[in-house]
């Protein structure tokens, strides 16, 4: 699990950076010139404990998440919006994966299956 790191040096907070050159991850500190190379490569997680028939915890503004994917190749069939946040789970009482889909625009939120 990803944690907050704070500077040795300041005790600021080290933000997430990207070495180019060396292709790595490094953690750095805003105000002094320390950094450090990062465990692992996970920035950010949003980790959703719910059963996917259960549109419950489908929240309204999930389609302001910008940890989900988002396309513009579909749009909605109740507002006609051209973009769409998705993923995939597996549906409740059924076998293999289904893709979801969630409306981008923030008055229609309408979800639906592919």
């Amino acid at each position: 699990m990803s944690t907050l790191k704070f500077c040795r040096d300041c005790n600021n907070i080290l933000y997430p950076k990207e070495d180019k050159e060396r292709k790595i991850l490094l953690y750095a500190c805003g105000i002094c010139s320390h950094q450090e190379e990062a465990d692992d490569n996970i920035v950010y997680r949003y980790e959703i404990n719910h059963s996917v028939g259960d549109n419950s915890h489908v929240l309204h503004d999930i389609a302001a998440d910008h940890t989900l994917p988002r396309t513009k190749s579909v749009r909605c069939s109740v507002c006609n919006h051209p973009e769409a946040v998705f993923f995939k789970a597996n549906p409740e009482g059924e076998e293999g994966m289904a893709l979801y889909f969630v409306c981008c625009n923030p008055s229609c939120g309408h979800r639906w299956r592919d």
